[in-house]
């Protein structure tokens, strides 16, 4: 299966509670952060959810 290669880059300061849960259930925590997770349903509509702050790549 596919993985993908998710990167913060913008901050997490003025976003509301629910965005801050999701970028912690990715596993972000800091700006230029990166973590790779299986390419998922779930995982995509996460990182759909926060385009504006997330960087997404296929491996």
């Amino acid at each position: 299966m596919a993985k993908l290669k998710i990167t913060q880059i913008k901050s997490s300061i003025g976003s509301d509670k629910r965005q801050k849960a999701t970028l912690a259930a990715l596993g972000l925590r800091k700006m230029h952060q990166t973590v790779e997770h299986e390419n998922t349903p779930n995982i995509i509509g996460m990182a759909k959810k926060l385009g504006h702050l997330v960087k997404v790549e296929e491996v």
